[in-house]
């Protein structure tokens, strides 16, 4: 398994979706701002993530994405293998030359880093989060279908509503 800038993006970004699941589905544009990350890299990572079913997408006004899965079903593993490309694969040849010496090494530290990163869930590190005192600001609801007519106080104004009535208060002024 890869760890790349990528994945550490993916993270981060999974991170932001997760601390804000409870306000509904959540704009790549939000998490681009928020987190610093270009528009069109956090498209095609999320494209890969819906692919693997972590996220799921609402489209049109209010639309954005939400966690395909519970927060503490999805691990850091997961969201790394669904941005990362695979891995080339040894042949066997390869296995036998005098460069990959040290291939036993990196083989074992690379399944102690998998099954830590499948250890740590998206949930922990969300309480992580809060814990550090991280502030989750509420926007409003945005309206959905049909949208309300805003609501106009009546206005009430003490100017006479006829001719007549200027004629009474015009001769009451004297």
């Amino acid at each position: 398994m890869r760890l790349s800038t990528k994945g550490r993006f993916a993270v981060t970004a999974m991170i932001d979706v997760a601390l804000r699941e409870k306000q509904g589905p959540v704009p790549l544009s939000d998490i681009a701002v928020r987190q610093q990350i270009s528009l069109s890299y956090l498209e095609q990572m999320f494209s890969k993530l819906r692919q693997q079913q972590l996220v799921s997408s609402t489209r049109g006004p209010g639309g954005g994405y939400t966690l395909g899965l519970r927060a503490d079903a999805i691990t850091v593993a997961d969201i790394i293998g669904a941005v990362e490309d695979a891995a080339p694969k040894r042949s066997p040849k390869d296995a036998a030359s005098s460069q990959d010496m040290a291939q036993d090494l990196w083989d074992s530290m690379n399944a102690k880093v998998f099954d830590f990163m499948q250890s740590v869930t998206l949930r922990s590190l969300v309480l992580e989060q809060l814990a550090k005192g991280v502030k989750i600001e509420h926007k409003p609801a945005p309206n959905r279908g049909v949208f309300k007519k805003p609501l106009h106080a009546p206005v009430r104004t003490n100017a006479p509503n006829s001719v007549f009535a200027l004629g009474q208060t015009l001769l009451a002024r004297g």
